[in-house]
């Protein structure tokens, strides 16, 4: 796909303190943006410098939430190279996200091409600290101005770029989680795969929730029964049963398939531990919490990667995690993962693909 350039004439000045990034808060000098109109097919691709969009106040994203995103990674190497993990995989998502909102599919060589055009400019703004990365924001929304309940016949595309340190503030610190067993996110048959805007909407009040109450983050349980484990509201989760096999709720249309997720259970086998994917009763986890049988737990997502965890709350009991400390096979997973991520030890899944 060919695309327009415009590039900004007043840069503006990268972070210099990297070790206060954060996540999400800044952006680079430029924007990619794809147009869509039905009958017309994908066409106007341009970047150009980060700037506000303007919407129709009657827009369908703004009163039906027709709209979807995705999230990567652009790392820096040790040799001054920038990579990427997996792209192929998140502009395959995407695909399916669309599908499921009853939106147009961007082709996946398309998403692609498109990013490293876009990387090729801002590429810079990789920063250099260990542990930081240029997180990329693929976005999708219906810009048709109608207030009737319906796909819309018009979309933007458009792709952000955030230099960024960790997800967490507690960085690899474990965190707690707090189990949710009143609100749902998501049930069998809906939008719960899709990773589209209204599924992280339905998580934001038991979110806050869970942080008054001192825990970084919310595990929600199947919405039919509220009492098997899904995902944590960033996160895939993941538990270690006596300190060899690496236990995840199996995908059953609600839980987000997430990349890290898989890239995880790949690279666990490779590594010589035994993997599951299961249904898991809360109240067995918490049993067998309990009995020493889970030594550990982690959750995984393209943001904050690899994140132990230390404890949960379920119904005002908190359950401590082994010791309370990062486990030896999480730490393992998190070194190997992040070691390809950041070209500091040999991919041998073949995902890297270099920018």
């Amino acid at each position: 796909m060919n695309v327009q350039m415009n590039l900004t004439t007043t840069p503006k000045q990268k972070p210099v303190d990297e070790s206060n990034l954060g996540f999400g808060h800044v952006f680079s000098d430029h924007m990619l943006l794809i147009n869509y109109t039905e009958g017309k097919g994908w066409h106007d691709a341009r970047i150009e410098p980060y700037h506000n969009i303007s919407l129709d106040p009657a827009c369908q994203v703004l009163h039906y939430g027709q709209e979807i995103f995705e999230g990567l990674k652009c790392y820096r190497t040790p040799k001054g190279e920038f990579q990427l993990f997996r792209p192929q995989a998140n502009f395959e998502r995407f695909a399916r996200s669309a599908e499921r909102m009853g939106m147009a599919p961007l082709p996946v060589e398309e998403g692609l091409d498109t990013l490293l055009k876009l990387l090729s400019v801002d590429k810079e703004w990789t920063p250099h600290e260990e542990g930081t990365s240029l997180y990329i924001r693929p976005t999708m929304i219906a810009t048709d101005a109608f207030l009737g309940v319906s796909a819309s016949k018009t979309y933007l595309y458009y792709v952000l770029l955030s230099p960024s340190g960790a997800y967490y503030a507690e960085g690899l610190a474990p965190v707690g989680i707090y189990v949710e067993d009143s609100y749902v996110r998501a049930v069998r048959g809906g939008i719960g795969f899709a990773k589209t805007g209204g599924n992280y909407a339905a998580s934001i009040l038991a979110g806050v929730k869970a942080k008054k109450n001192g825990y970084a983050q919310v595990l929600w349980l199947d919405g039919v029964h509220q009492r098997y484990i899904e995902e944590v509201g960033a996160m895939n989760m993941m538990f270690v049963y006596e300190d060899k096999k690496i236990v995840t709720p199996a995908l059953n249309g609600s839980i987000l398939p997430g990349i890290t997720r898989d890239s995880v259970l790949q690279l666990a086998k490779k590594m010589g531990y035994e993997t599951e994917e299961a249904r898991m009763d809360i109240n067995d986890v918490a049993a067998d919490i309990k009995a020493g049988r889970i030594t550990e737990a982690f959750g995984t997502g393209t943001a904050a990667v690899v994140s132990p965890v230390s404890k949960l709350c379920y119904q005002g009991e908190e359950l401590q995690i082994g010791d309370g400390g990062i486990g030896h096979i999480t730490m393992d997973l998190y070194n190997t993962l992040t070691g390809i991520q950041f070209g500091k030890i040999e991919d041998p899944m073949g995902w890297v693909v270099k920018v």
